[in-house]
C-alpha cells in the first residue's frame, strides 16, 4: 500500500477528417453567436456541408474564445488560421470579426486555470466528428452554435508526438509556441504544440484510481490533482491522544507515555513553513507520580501560539488563548481560526491543511499527506504510511520503542525547570499495571454490540488496552471514558457515529448548559442564522451540545438558540424583528438589517424632591418598576439631628418620640419601675443584698416622692442549738454564730459517747487499761484511744501480799522475793511512737533486767563507806528500721535500737545515804513513770 495512488487519463484514438471547399485560399471558421439559449445554426457560402460543433458557455469569468477551443475534439489545428466570429441579435442584425486562431489559443492560457468548474462539452455535425465528455456534473446555461468553414485545410487528430506539414502555410501575428510544450487551455483540455505552426488539442480523461489500504487502519481521502481534472487517494496523517496519555501516531502505532514534561507532538523535518509546530504540556495525575495528564496543547504557526488549556483536570473545560491573551471564540487571524467543534476546541490552518483538536481529554492532529508526507517528526511519528520508522528520535536513529523515543522530544519550558531536553531516562518506562487488575466493565463497551458498527473501519483493540490501563492505574478518575471517546470520535470520522454515552451507567455522562442538549452525532459546524442559506453538503459528525430541535445557533460567536432569526443584544437574550426593549439604560429595537439592534437614550419621567426640616436628606433608589429610572425620596437620619439624648439618673430611662411629619425625637426620663440600692438596679420581686442579717426583697410599691419601688426587709432568723460537744461562737461578719466543735466527742467499746475536753484524759470504765484522751493541734481536736501495754508480771516472785496496781489502774507490781533475778535481754511486743506516728504492727522490744551486786561497807583506813555499785546494761546494740504510720495518712521510717545482751556493768553510787534514799524514791518514781509512758501507746481514736 501507498499513501497516495497517481491519477489515470486516457485520450481518445486519433480521427482524421478531410474537408475540401472552393472558398478563396484561406482559412476561416463563423461561429455565430445569439442571445436565446436555444441552440441556432447559420449556414455558410460553402459547397460541402459544415462541421458544427456545440458547446456551453464557460463558467463566469471565461472567454467565449476559449469555449470555443474546448469544445472541438481532439484535433489539430495550425495557428496561422483564423476563426470569424458571427454575433446577432434578433433579425435584421450581425456583425462578424476575424481572430487569429494563435491569438485565441494564448487567450485560453490566460482566462483558464487548472482548478475552474469542468466544462461539458460534445460535438456533433455531417463530417466525421467524436462525441465525448471530459469530466461530469456541470449543467450548461446557454448554448452557442459554431458553424466552421475551411479552405484547403487539413484538420488530423493525432497521437502525442506525431507531427503533419500538411495544409497550407500562413503567417500570423499571434505568438508562436515551438518544440513539445505543452499547456492547459480550459477545464481538462490541454494544448500540445507538435510543429511550428500546428497545436494538438487534447481532453483529459480520467479512470478512477485502485483505492490504498492505510497503515493507520482509516479510510483513504479523495485529493484532486494539481491539474484539477483528475482525484488520487492519499492516506492522511491523523495522530491522536487520550487518558494517560495513550498515543496513536500519524501511521497507527500505539503506544503509551507518562512523562510529566512539555515535549514536540509534530514539527517539520525540512522547515517550510515559519515557526510551525504542535507540543503537549504533561502533568503527574495522580498522588503516586505514576501516571499523566494532558494539561495544554500549544500549536504556532509563524507569529501566533496558540494554547488549549484544560482549566480543571478530567473535564472537557478547555481555555483558549492566544500569544499568552485570553480569545473569544470563533477567533480567525493571520490565516489561522479557532472555533468550537462540539465537545473539540479546533484550530484550523487552511493554507496547512491541517486542523488539530482538544478537549481536554483527548487531542487530534489531522495533516494532509500532499504537504507533510515524509516529512513529520516528534512523537506522533514520521508520516509515511509505514510504522517501521514511527519512533524515530530526533537524530534520525530509530528508537527499540516509542516510549523512549517519546522521553527525547522534550523542549525547554520555563514553567518546568526539573526537565532537562535531551536527558536520557534513568529507567525504562512500563505502560502495564503492576499489578493484575479486573478492568472497568465500561471498556467491554468497545468490544460488544455498542461499537461494533465501527469494527470494520476502525479495530478496538488498541483503544480497548487503553481502557483496561487506566481503569487499573488511575480508578477513581473516570478516565476510561476517554477511550471510548476518542475511539467514537475516530469512528465519526470514518462516517460511523456511535451513541455510547448512554451505556455506561451514568459513568461518563456529559452535562450540557441550559438552553442545549447532547447528541452524540451533531453537525460538525451547527447551523447559524447567517450560515442556514450556505448550502452545506458536509456529512461529518460528533458529540457535543447543539440547539433542540425547532432552534438554531444565532452565531458561531454568540452562543444562543433561537427559534427565528431576529436580534441578540450584550444581555443575550434572542429578539424578534420590531421588538422594542430596554437594555443597558438603552432603548432598542431589533431591525431586520446590517445594524441589527438600534439604541438611543432610555428618557425617565420623574419629580424632583425637596427635603427641608431637620434630619432630613435626599436619596437616590432603585426603581422596582423601572430600574434605570431612580427614585428620588427624602429619608431620615437621626445622626443630623442637633438635639442629643439626656443621661437620667439610676432607676429611670430615656424615652423619645418622634412628631409627626418631622425626623427628630423629643426625649424624655421616666421611672423603669425598680428598685436602686447602691448603684444597682433591681427589678421587682427580686431579691436585693443589703447586709447578711436581712432578707431584702423590691417590692412593687413605688415610693411617690422618689418615683422608685420600694425595698422591704426581714431580719434573719439564727439558730441557737448545738450538738452535745459542739457551743455557738461568733462569726465575724456573720449575723449568727456557728456550731463549733469544742470537745473531742469519743465512742467507748461498749458504743458508749464519751466527752472530752482537749488535755483531758480518762479510763475506760470497764477497762483501766484502755485510755481515751482529748488533743488540740493547731485548732484541731484529735480524739485517741491508747492501750497500756503492762511488762511481765510473776506473781510466783513477789512476796505475798505486796501485789498492787500501778497508779495507772492497770498494771501490777510487788516487792520481789530475795532471790536475785541475773541482769538479762527481756523481750516484749509493743507499738513504737514517735512524735504523733506509730507502727502499723507491734514491734519486738528488748531491754536489760536483773539486779547486780551492790553494797556499802565502812572502811577504817578511810574513815568512811566505802560503795562498790553496778548496773544491769546493754553490752552489745543493733540498730533497726521500722515504718510509722502519721495522723495524716503519710509514712515515714524510724530508727530504734535493739539490744542483743546485757551485762551488769559498775556505776557511780550517789551520796549520803539520806540523800540516797530520797533519791531511790525518785528514781523509782521516775522509773515506774517511765515504765507507764512507755506502756501507754497513743492510737487515733
Amino acid at each position: 500500500s501507498t499513501p497516495s495512488t497517481p491519477k489515470s487519463t486516457t485520450t481518445p484514438p486519433p480521427v482524421e477528417t478531410h474537408i475540401t471547399t472552393t472558398s478563396p485560399p484561406s482559412t476561416t471558421t463563423t461561429t455565430t453567436g445569439t442571445g436565446s439559449p436555444t441552440p441556432t445554426s447559420t449556414t455558410s457560402s460553402t459547397s460541402l456541408p459544415t462541421p458544427t460543433y456545440t458547446t456551453t458557455l464557460p463558467t463566469p469569468g471565461n472567454s467565449l474564445d476559449c469555449a470555443v477551443i474546448c469544445s472541438l475534439p481532439v484535433v489539430t489545428l495550425k495557428v496561422h488560421e483564423h476563426f470569424k466570429f458571427c454575433l446577432s441579435v434578433g433579425s435584421g442584425w450581425n456583425q462578424c470579426i476575424l481572430i487569429p486562431l494563435a491569438s485565441l489559443l494564448y487567450l485560453c492560457t490566460q482566462c483558464f486555470s487548472p482548478y475552474n468548474v469542468p466544462v461539458s462539452t460534445t460535438t456533433s455535425g455531417t463530417t466525421p466528428t467524436e462525441s465525448f465528455t471530459t469530466t461530469s456534473g456541470t449543467t450548461p446555461s446557454s448554448f452557442i452554435t459554431i458553424n466552421a468553414t475551411t479552405t484547403s485545410t487539413t484538420f488530423k487528430t493525432l497521437p502525442p508526438g506525431s507531427t503533419t506539414t500538411s495544409g497550407p502555410t500562413a503567417t500570423s501575428t499571434a505568438v508562436t509556441t515551438t518544440g513539445s510544450e505543452t499547456w492547459w487551455l480550459c477545464n481538462c483540455t490541454k494544448a500540445v504544440c507538435i510543429e511550428d505552426d500546428i497545436v494538438q488539442v487534447i481532453p483529459v480523461i480520467c479512470n478512477p484510481p485502485p483505492k490504498p489500504t492505510c497503515a493507520n487502519g482509516l479510510s483513504p481521502v479523495r485529493v484532486i490533482d494539481e491539474d484539477g481534472c483528475c482525484w488520487h487517494w492519499e492516506c492522511n496523517c491523523y495522530c491522536t491522544g487520550w487518558g494517560d496519555p495513550h498515543y496513536m501516531t500519524f501511521d497507527g502505532l500505539y503506544y503509551s507515555y507518562q512523562g510529566n514534561c512539555t515535549y514536540v507532538l509534530v514539527e517539520e523535518i525540512n522547515k517550510k513553513v515559519d515557526n510551525f509546530g504542535v507540543y503537549i504540556d504533561n502533568y503527574h495525575c495522580d498522588s503516586r507520580d505514576v501516571v499523566s495528564c494532558v494539561r495544554t496543547i500549544t500549536v504556532r504557526y509563524e507569529t501566533q501560539e496558540v494554547r488549549l488549556r484544560t482549566a480543571q483536570p478530567n473535564t472537557l473545560q478547555v481555555e483558549v488563548t492566544v500569544n499568552n491573551q485570553p480569545v473569544a471564540l470563533p477567533y480567525k487571524k493571520f490565516g489561522l481560526s479557532i472555533y468550537e467543534s462540539g465537545i473539540n476546541r479546533v484550530v484550523d490552518i487552511p493554507e496547512l491543511k491541517m486542523i488539530v483538536s482538544y478537549n481536554g481529554l483527548s487531542f487530534s492532529i489531522e495533516l494532509a499527506y500532499s504537504l507533510f508526507g515524509n516529512n513529520t517528526q516528534g512523537q506522533c511519528g514520521l508520516c509515511n504510511n509505514n510504522t517501521a520508522d514511527d519512533c524515530m528520535l530526533p537524530n534520525g536513529n530509530i528508537a527499540a520503542n516509542c516510549e523512549t523515543m517519546a522521553d527525547h522530544w522534550q523542549v525547554v519550558d520555563p514553567s518546568k525547570p526539573q526537565c532537562s531536553p535531551g536527558l536520557v531516562p534513568t529507567r525504562p518506562p512500563s505502560t502495564t499495571p503492576t499489578q493484575p487488575c479486573k478492568e472497568s466493565s465500561i471498556c467491554q463497551l468497545l468490544l460488544g454490540s455498542v461499537f461494533k458498527p465501527c469494527h470494520a473501519f476502525v479495530q478496538p483493540e488498541k483503544y480497548y488496552a487503553a481502557c483496561v490501563f487506566d481503569s487499573c492505574v488511575l480508578p477513581n478518575l473516570d478516565l476510561e471514558c476517554s477511550s471510548l471517546q476518542i475511539y467514537a470520535a475516530t469512528c465519526a470520522d470514518q462516517g460511523v457515529c456511535i451513541d455510547w454515552r448512554q451505556h455506561t451507567n451514568g459513568v461518563c455522562t456529559h452535562e450540557c448548559p441550559p438552553g442545549k442538549e447532547y447528541r452524540a452525532c451533531g453537525p460538525i459546524k451547527e447551523m447559524t442564522c447567517k450560515s442556514r442559506d450556505q448550502n452545506d453538503t458536509s456529512t461529518e459528525q460528533m458529540e457535543g451540545c447543539f440547539c433542540p430541535n425547532g432552534t438554531m445557533l444565532y452565531d458561531s460567536g454568540v452562543d444562543v438558540c433561537v427559534k427565528t432569526c431576529g436580534c441578540v443584544g450584550v444581555d443575550m437574550i434572542p429578539r424578534e424583528f420590531g421588538e422594542k426593549f430596554t437594555v443597558d439604560c438603552q432603548d432598542c429595537i431589533c431591525l431586520e438589517g446590517e445594524h441589527g439592534i438600534v439604541c438611543g437614550p432610555h428618557v425617565c419621567e420623574q419629580k424632583k424632591v425637596t427635603c427641608d426640616g431637620e434630619g432630613f436628606y435626599e436619596v437616590t433608589e432603585v426603581n422596582p418598576a423601572d430600574s434605570c429610572c431612580p427614585l428620588f425620596t427624602c429619608k431620615c437620619n437621626t445622626s443630623l439631628c442637633t438635639a442629643k439624648a439626656p443621661k437620667c439618673s439610676l432607676g429611670f430611662e430615656v424615652h423619645s418620640y418622634i412628631p409627626s411629619g418631622q425626623c427628630c425625637p423629643v426625649y424624655q426620663c421616666v421611672p423603669k419601675g425598680v428598685c436602686v440600692h447602691e448603684n444597682a438596679e433591681f427589678l421587682p420581686n427580686s431579691s436585693v443584698f443589703v447586709d447578711k442579717c436581712q432578707n431584702c426583697v423590691c417590692t412593687n410599691d413605688v415610693n411617690i416622692s422618689t418615683q422608685l419601688n420600694i425595698i422591704s426587709c426581714e431580719r434573719v432568723p439564727c439558730n441557737t442549738y448545738c450538738q452535745p460537744g459542739y457551743e455557738i461562737k461568733p462569726v465575724k461578719g456573720e449575723c449568727c454564730g456557728k456550731c463549733v466543735q469544742t470537745k473531742c466527742i469519743i465512742r467507748t467499746a461498749d458504743n458508749s459517747e464519751l466527752i472530752l475536753s482537749p488535755g483531758d484524759f480518762k479510763n475506760d470504765p470497764h477497762n483501766n487499761c484502755t485510755i481515751y484522751s482529748c488533743v488540740d493541734v493547731h485548732n484541731q481536736l484529735i480524739a485517741s484511744t491508747s492501750e497500756i501495754t503492762c511488762p511481765a508480771f510473776n506473781e510466783d516472785s513477789c512476796k505475798p501480799g505486796t501485789i498492787s496496781f500501778l497508779p495507772n489502774g492497770c498494771c501490777k507490781t510487788c516487792a520481789p522475793l530475795d532471790s536475785r533475778t541475773p541482769c538479762s535481754v527481756r523481750h516484749r511486743k509493743d507499738f513504737i511512737v514517735h512524735k504523733g506516728c506509730r507502727s502499723v504492727d507491734r514491734v519486738d522490744l528488748t531491754e536489760c533486767e536483773g539486779t547486780c551486786g551492790t553494797f556499802s561497807l565502812y572502811s577504817a583506813e578511810a574513815n568512811s563507806m566505802d560503795h562498790s555499785c553496778s548496773c544491769c546494761r546493754e553490752t552489745r546494740t543493733t540498730e533497726k528500721h521500722v515504718v510509722l504510720k502519721c495522723p495524716g495518712g503519710h509514712s515515714k521510717s524510724h530508727k530504734y535500737v535493739y539490744v542483743e545482751s546485757c551485762s551488769c556493768q559498775d556505776t557511780a553510787c550517789s551520796g549520803p545515804q539520806s540523800h540516797e534514799l530520797q533519791n531511790n524514791e525518785e528514781n523509782d518514781q521516775a522509773s515506774a513513770l517511765n515504765r507507764i509512758k512507755r506502756a501507754i501507746s497513743f492510737t487515733s481514736k
